[in-house]
Parts: structure tokens; C-alpha cells; sequence
């Protein structure tokens, strides 16, 4: 019972660990993608087109609407919303701010800079890689090792419980021959 429930634990612990790493993993090729997009457009994968169900086609081809869905919010339809809220600021600022500084050259994208980066995030991706691989070989280990314990256990407990039925046995034969021999001693 021990066992199984160490077991139980280390396969939820296991389980937790994918599913955190997957949608790390995910979100990050998400992140590296739309880098992509800036970066290196050749790389960039724009998102699937959707395909509209037979009655939404059905609905546009008769020149009807479809009704509007809603956008993923957050940060870059991620979903995690981040809210600054500057009421302060707007309240307090009377005049025109300075115009920004002139710069002496034209907008030219950094594509040195955005290499490293790609490698930060491509180490990222080898990292939780290389962690989902470990835990899957440990899992599958532990799983073994489970199931030899309770192979092991289930011989045991049949070895013990023939013990237990041998002894009984004799004891039973003992106990017979001791009434026999105290029956004889009587009548002699």
C-alpha cells in the first residue's frame, strides 16, 4: 500500500511536470514565432486559416454576418492580461511634452541582437526538452520498478501464505499425535 501510493504520487508529481513544461514549451515557441515574425519573416509561421463550419458558410454565402467571436486577451492574444492604469498621470499633465530628440540615422532593424535571443530561447527550448526526456525515462524506470515490487510482494505474500498453511498443518498433525499419545498414556 506503501508503494502504490509513493507510486500514485510520483506519477501525478510526473504528470504536473509534462504539463507545465509542454505549455512552457508552447508558449515560448508562441514568443519565438512572433520574434520570427519581426526578425526573420522568412521563419515566421502565420497562424492557421479558420475554416468556417458548414452552417457559417451556409450563413455567409446567403450574405448573412457571422456573430463576432472574441479575441484572446492579454499580451499578444495570449490570454495573460497585464493592466497599468496611469490616471494620475494624464490628470496632471497640462502642457505638450517636449518633442523627442533627432536621431542621425534611419530605422534599420538589429538583426545582430536578435540572434542572441533566438538562441536564449532556442537554449530554453533544449533545456525543457532535455527535462521532459529525463522525466520520461525516470517515470518509465519508476513504473518498472513498481511493477517488479509488486510482483515481488505478490510471490512473497504466496510463499508466506503456503508457510503459514504448512505450519498450520503440522501443528494440526502435532497436535493430533499429542491427544493420541496422552489418550494412550490414560488408558495405560
Amino acid at each position: 500500500a506503501e508503494a502504490t501510493e509513493q507510486r500514485k504520487q510520483e506519477h501525478a508529481e510526473y504528470s504536473e511536470l509534462m504539463a507545465s513544461n509542454g505549455a512552457a514549451k508552447e508558449l515560448i515557441m508562441f514568443a519565438k514565432n512572433r520574434l520570427n515574425k519581426f526578425y526573420n519573416p522568412k521563419l515566421y509561421k502565420a497562424p492557421p486559416k479558420q475554416e468556417l463550419s458548414e452552417e457559417d458558410r451556409i450563413t455567409v454565402n446567403n450574405g448573412g454576418t457571422l456573430a463576432p467571436t472574441a479575441a484572446p486577451g492579454g499580451i499578444a492574444g495570449t490570454g495573460i492580461s497585464v493592466s497599468f492604469v496611469q490616471l494620475r498621470a494624464k490628470a496632471q499633465q497640462k502642457d505638450a511634452p517636449p518633442p523627442p530628440p533627432e536621431t542621425f540615422e534611419a530605422y534599420s532593424k538589429k538583426s545582430e541582437e536578435s540572434n542572441g535571443v533566438m538562441a536564449m530561447i532556442d537554449l530554453l527550448v533544449k533545456d525543457l526538452d532535455k527535462e521532459m526526456t529525463v522525466a520520461e525515462a525516470e517515470e518509465k524506470n519508476a513504473q518498472e520498478d513498481y511493477e517488479v515490487t509488486m510482483k515481488d510482494s505478490a510471490e512473497k505474500r504466496a510463499q508466506d501464505s503456503k508457510s503459514i498453511t504448512d505450519k498450520e498443518a503440522a501443528k494440526a498433525e502435532l497436535k493430533g499425535s499429542l491427544e493420541k499419545a496422552t489418550g494412550d498414556k490414560k488408558s495405560a
